[in-house]
């Protein structure tokens, strides 16, 4: 079954401040099947390969929470995380093959799905992987991994710190446990407070907390609750989430008012109340989304810092990015296209060939360090861009940033454009006001199954 996304009941408006939440250029929805299968070696050649990005996917979880679109799927038979990881192995020795000798890492990730949903002994074969057949050193790099309250288990996360984790990415979305039934999500206060205490004690150098705003019933007084319950774990991070209702999830399959300017209003006046309450904190706002508390390490895990050229990934919901190629498996949200995705990559024995993507030009490489630069809280250096493509960025995007100005989103400052404080609060449109039209042509086009 497929739906066309613009479709959707309940999708935003042109003039919604949340109309995408814009973490990779262009979005996978973009990509499309191709049909010279290039064979991995021919993109990599002379490519730099002395600072790589690794990021290895694991689509599962124990429950899929009702926001949740990621492509994950819940629980499976006995016998697929070992087969996963078997075709996990299998694709890591022909993208190893594909790249120079003396290719390097610089950063790793283990995202998902929920990476803690391996078990322990699970989670060594998946560092293994990492290193032994990718050569990825974790332990003198900044690795970075994303947990679930119920499978942060003491074994669990005992591994990760042995293999060198820096940074350990919580998943709580509210500590009221009223709002997380709200948003289909089972689980209760107790158990988000066990597993902190847990990680916490496990030494990790960077604890991150996510939170969503924006959950039916929440108010002003509730979220800032919530905030006060993550603060008192004084976490280095922390990611504050608008809420979408995505096609095809929990929330989106329910009537309401999602979608709705009344909604938006509300979305806007919580991200402001979270974002005064953790400046007046101590935190530096570091994008409309990321937060980090003045003078803790740096992970390297922003939010672009795994989305530039020369990202590596291994799993099927991975994508990799060379210069001239985003490359990545098929997607799917649907339960059962999922199911059939994972099982695909499952039998997969030929793994040197890119099978789904979306080929990069200059302009769209120009218009990629763009939104990325702009919807970080620095903003663009103007010199650093000249220097990258050999043209200025206000001849290259004239008429995108006049309209940025018009519309008072953006601030001239020497050397540098940023967004102004309302501009950043808008990064869900001002990201893609920027896209491409034939980017945006392609999302249009897609459908999602």
């Amino acid at each position: 079954m497929t739906t066309t996304l613009p479709l959707l009941t309940g999708a935003p408006s042109a003039d919604s401040p949340y109309r995408s939440y814009v973490y990779a250029y262009p979005h996978k929805t973009a990509y499309r099947r191709l049909p010279d299968r290039p064979a991995l070696r021919d993109l990599w050649a002379g490519e730099p390969q002395h600072a790589l990005s690794l990021y290895l996917h694991i689509p599962f979880c124990e429950v899929r929470c009702g926001f949740c679109n990621l492509f994950t799927r819940i629980g499976g038979p006995e016998g697929l995380t070992t087969a996963y990881l078997d075709a996990l192995e299998r694709q890591a020795d022909a993208v190893r093959g594909a790249l120079d000798e003396g290719a390097r890492f610089a950063l790793a990730a283990f995202g998902g799905g929920t990476p803690t949903y391996l078990s322990a002994a699970e989670l060594e074969r998946l560092c293994d992987i990492a290193e032994r057949r990718m050569g990825a050193d974790l332990r003198a790099i900044p690795l970075s991994v994303e947990a679930s309250p119920d499978t942060a288990t003491a074994d669990r996360l005992e591994v990760l710190a042995a293999r060198g984790t820096t940074r350990l990415s919580l998943g709580v979305q509210s500590f009221l446990d009223e709002e997380a039934k709200s948003a289909v999500r089972p689980q209760k206060r107790a158990a988000v407070e066990a597993a902190l205490g847990r990680i916490r004690a496990a030494g990790f150098p960077v604890l991150n907390i996510d939170l969503i705003y924006g959950i039916e019933g929440q108010t002003p007084v509730s979220w800032l609750r919530s905030l006060d319950a993550a603060l008192a774990w004084q976490p280095e991070e922390l990611y504050l989430y608008p809420l979408y209702v995505r096609p095809l999830t929990g929330l989106g399959r329910r009537a309401g008012e999602h979608g709705s300017r009344a909604w938006d209003e509300q979305r806007l006046a919580l991200y402001r109340a979270g974002r005064d309450h953790l400046l007046a904190h101590g935190y530096q706002q570091v994008s409309m989304r990321m937060f980090r508390r003045a003078g803790s390490p740096q992970a390297g895990t922003d939010e672009y810092s795994c989305q530039s050229d020369g990202m590596v990934g291994l799993g099927c919901g991975s994508r990799s990015y060379t210069a001239a190629l985003h490359y990545s498996f098929d997607y799917a949200v649907d339960a059962t296209q999922v199911r059939s995705i994972i099982d695909d990559y499952v039998s997969t024995t030929d793994f040197g060939h890119a099978e789904y993507g979306h080929r990069m030009d200059g302009e769209e490489a120009r218009r990629r360090h763009l939104v990325q630069s702009l919807l970080q809280a620095e903003g663009l250096d103007l010199a650093d861009y000249r220097r990258r493509f050999g043209t200025a960025a206000a001849d290259d995007f004239a008429a995108e940033l006049a309209a940025l100005r018009a519309a008072g989103r953006l601030a001239d400052t020497p050397g540098r454009l940023r967004l102004t404080p309302e501009g950043l609060a808008h990064s869900d449109a001002v990201g893609p006001d920027l896209f491409s039209p034939a980017v945006r042509d392609l999302m249009a086009a897609y459908e999602a199954k």
